[in-house]
């Protein structure tokens, strides 16, 4: 029951969770970029076009965020590196194709944006690539 209520961490219960929450986000989100992927001549020319950005140079930064970027998460490789795009196309998501609407069509890309968030902060802990190249 103490352990309920405890706030300390064994480094081997953070690393578990961290691993857990890479490998889980990043299963979600492959999902989304495989889409665009697959649809990518029809939909290039209906995405939203962001800085100027053509519409199809917009989607190929989407795609290559969720899809490519979304796996080296998984692997945990790279993966500070692979989260800048991913928290930039979520927060674009979020803040201009939804307006900003955290709780009605922007939900999804808030719900991921906020874990991308937590392990860009964190790091992919010691079960991954990254842990193991940075291994002492």
């Amino acid at each position: 029951m103490k352990k309920l209520f405890s706030v300390t961490v064994s480094q081997t219960a953070l690393n578990i969770s961290l691993f857990i929450l890479r490998v889980g986000i990043g299963i979600l989100m492959i999902p989304h970029g495989y889409d665009k992927l697959v649809h990518f001549a029809a939909m290039k020319s209906s995405f939203l076009s962001f800085m100027r950005l053509s519409s199809t140079v917009s989607l190929s930064l989407s795609v290559f965020a969720e899809f490519f970027c979304a796996a080296l998460l998984i692997l945990g490789l790279f993966t500070r590196l692979a989260l800048i795009p991913l928290v930039i196309n979520m927060t674009v998501a979020l803040y201009m194709a939804h307006g900003g609407d955290f709780f009605g069509k922007g939900q999804a890309a808030a719900l991921f944006l906020v874990p991308y968030l937590v392990l860009l902060i964190t790091g992919p802990g010691r079960y991954s690539v990254d842990g193991l190249i940075n291994k002492k």
